[in-house]
C-alpha cells in the first residue's frame, strides 16, 4: 500500500459521521470510547484554537471541578459528557508525576467512592453524580496511577465502566444502574515484582452488542466478552501474558473484523464474535501500554519498556504465529519494523496519512505509515514527562504533558510547534474531541477548550445520587 492510498483511506474513514460497533450512524460530536472513533484519536469537521488562557477564560468554554482522582478520559454522546473518578478518604491523595523508575504502590487503605459524573456538554453543569462502588480498594495503585484509570465506553444509550477489581458496571444515560459484573481480583502490577501493585488500566470496547475487555494480570490473564444487554459472559479466552495496561482495538477492513491486543508474550488478533485466535506475536516491551492503532490494512503496534522497543506494522491477513527472528525489517505478515522507535506510555496517532509517535520525554517522531520511513524527530517539550496520548483535529496535534502544559504542533512532514498552553494543574488523561471542543481532564477539572457546536440542551435535572449503594 502506498502513502497516497493511506491518505485517501484516511479521508474516506473520517469524512462525515462514523458508525457504531452495531453499525448505527454516530454523530461527529460523539466521542464514545478511549481515543474516540475506532480508537483513532482524530476529530473531523470543526475548528479548534491553537492557543487559550485558563486564567482569563480566553477560548475556554467551561471548566468543571471533579472530586477525587482519575486518569480516565471523558466520553461524549449527544449533549452529555461522562467522566469517572475515585474519591479517597485521604484529603491530600495525589499522584507523583515525572520520569522516574519507582515501582512503589500507594498504601491507602481508606474506603473509596467510585463515581460516574454526567456533565452538560454545552455548559459543564453537573447533571448527575452516581456512585458506582464503595469500599477499600482490593488492589493498591502506583504512585503515578489512580483507582479510575480505565475510560468508559457507550453505545449512545448505555455506559459501561470498568473499575478492574471493583467490577464492570453498566448504566443508562440518566444514571440508572442496569447491571454489574464481578471480574474477580485483577492485579496488573509489575510481573517481575508481584508485590508492586499498580491498579488496572485497560478500557472496555464494544463490538455489536458485546462488551470486550482485556484482563492481562499477574494470574489468570484473559480476553473476555460480555452481553451489553445483561452483563452475562459470552466467551473468555485464556492468555499466557504478563500484566498489560493497553486497551484493545477493533480493526475493521473490508467485510472482516478482528480485535487486536498488545502484549509482551502475546500481541495478537482475535475473532470478536468467538474469541478465536487469528494471529500471535511475541516480544517487544515487557510492560505494554500503547493501544494498537489501525492504518487501513496495517495495524501499528508499539512497546518500549525494557531492552526491546519496536515500532511495527502488522498486515490484516496475518495468521498463526508471526513472531520474527529479528525486530527489524519486514516479513510476510509484518510490513515493516523499526527496532528502536517504539514508545512506552503514549499511543501513536495516524492523522492525514502520517504516523506520529511521541516518547515519554517529549521526543516526537513522524513517519510514513506505509513504509516506516521517518520524516523527523523533534522534542515537543521536556522536563516532567508525557503520559497522555495525543489527539488531532483541524490540522493540529495536541500533546498534554504531565505538568499540565498542552503543546500544539502543526500536522505535516516538517515539525512546527504552534503553542504551549498551561492548564494550571497536572494532566495524565488523554484528551477527547467533540464538535469544536477539546476536552481535557486535569487532576482537578475537566476543561472544555473552543466553541461547542450547537446541540439541544439536556433536560435532565441536576442531581447528586450520593445515596445510591453499590
Amino acid at each position: 500500500m502506498t502513502s497516497r492510498h493511506l491518505i485517501l483511506l484516511s479521508v474516506i474513514l473520517f469524512t462525515g459521521a462514523t458508525t457504531s460497533p452495531a453499525g448505527d450512524p454516530v454523530p461527529e460530536t460523539d466521542w464514545r470510547q478511549f481515543r474516540g472513533p475506532a480508537a483513532s484519536g482524530v476529530g473531523r469537521g470543526y475548528q479548534l484554537p491553537e492557543s487559550w488562557n485558563i486564567e482569563t477564560g480566553d477560548e475556554v468554554a467551561w471548566q468543571t471541578r471533579i472530586p477525587g482522582l482519575g486518569h480516565s478520559a471523558v466520553i461524549v454522546t449527544g449533549n452529555r459528557v461522562f467522566v469517572t473518578t475515585a474519591v479517597s478518604g485521604i484529603k491530600e491523595a495525589g499522584v507523583k508525576v515525572g520520569i522516574y523508575g519507582n515501582i512503589a504502590s500507594v498504601d491507602d487503605k481508606t474506603a473509596h467512592s467510585w463515581r460516574l459524573l454526567c456533565l452538560d456538554r454545552g455548559t459543564g453543569e453537573v447533571l448527575w453524580n452516581q456512585c458506582l462502588h464503595r469500599g477499600v480498594p482490593r488492589i493498591k495503585r502506583h504512585t503515578k496511577a489512580t483507582h479510575a484509570n480505565a475510560t468508559p465506553v457507550t453505545d449512545g444509550r448505555r455506559i459501561v465502566v470498568s473499575l478492574g477489581s471493583e467490577g464492570l458496571h453498566c448504566f443508562d444515560l440518566d444514571g440508572k444502574r442496569l447491571w454489574k459484573r464481578d471480574l474477580g481480583l485483577l492485579d496488573s502490577g509489575y510481573y517481575q515484582v508481584p508485590a508492586a501493585q499498580w491498579g488496572f488500566g485497560s478500557s472496555p470496547i464494544l463490538f455489536e452488542n458485546t462488551v470486550i475487555i482485556q484482563c492481562d494480570v499477574q494470574k489468570g490473564s484473559c480476553l473476555a466478552a460480555f452481553s451489553l444487554e445483561t452483563g452475562q459472559q459470552l466467551w473468555g479466552i485464556g492468555r499466557d501474558e504478563v500484566p498489560t495496561w493497553s486497551t484493545p482495538t477493533l480493526w475493521r477492513h473490508g467485510n472482516r473484523s478482528q480485535v487486536v491486543l498488545a502484549g509482551y508474550r502475546h500481541s495478537g488478533g482475535y475473532d470478536p464474535r468467538t474469541g478465536q485466535e487469528l494471529w500471535k506475536l511475541t516480544g517487544g516491551g515487557d510492560i505494554p501500554v500503547c493501544t494498537p492503532i489501525a492504518a487501513g490494512d496495517l495495524m501499528i503496534l508499539s512497546s518500549a519498556h525494557g531492552p526491546s522497543r519496536p515500532l511495527r506494522a502488522i498486515r490484516f491477513d496475518a495468521t498463526g504465529d508471526i513472531t520474527p527472528k529479528s525486530t527489524s525489517g519486514s516479513t510476510r505478515h509484518i510490513a515493516w519494523s523499526l527496532p528502536s522507535d517504539g514508545i512506552y506510555m503514549q499511543t501513536p496517532i495516524l492523522y492525514d496519512g502520517l504516523l506520529y509517535a511521541c516518547r515519554m520525554n517529549g521526543v516526537l517522531g513522524c513517519y510514513d505509515p506505509a513504509t516506516g520511513k521517518r520524516f523527523y524527530r523533534e522534542r515537543v517539550g521536556g522536563g516532567v514527562g508525557f503520559t497522555a496520548s495525543p489527539v488531532a483535529a483541524d490540522g493540529k496535534l495536541f500533546f498534554a504533558s504531565e505538568d499540565g502544559r498542552v503543546h500544539v504542533v502543526a500536522a505535516g512532514r516538517t515539525y512546527k510547534h504552534l503553542a504551549t498552553n498551561p492548564l494550571g494543574e497536572q494532566c495524565m488523561a488523554t484528551p477527547s474531541l467533540s464538535g469544536g471542543l477539546l476536552l481535557i481532564r486535569g487532576q482537578d477539572h475537566v476543561f472544555a477548550i473552543g466553541t461547542p457546536c450547537s446541540l439541544p440542551r439536556s433536560t435532565t435535572a441536576a442531581s447528586d445520587t450520593t445515596s445510591v449503594q453499590p
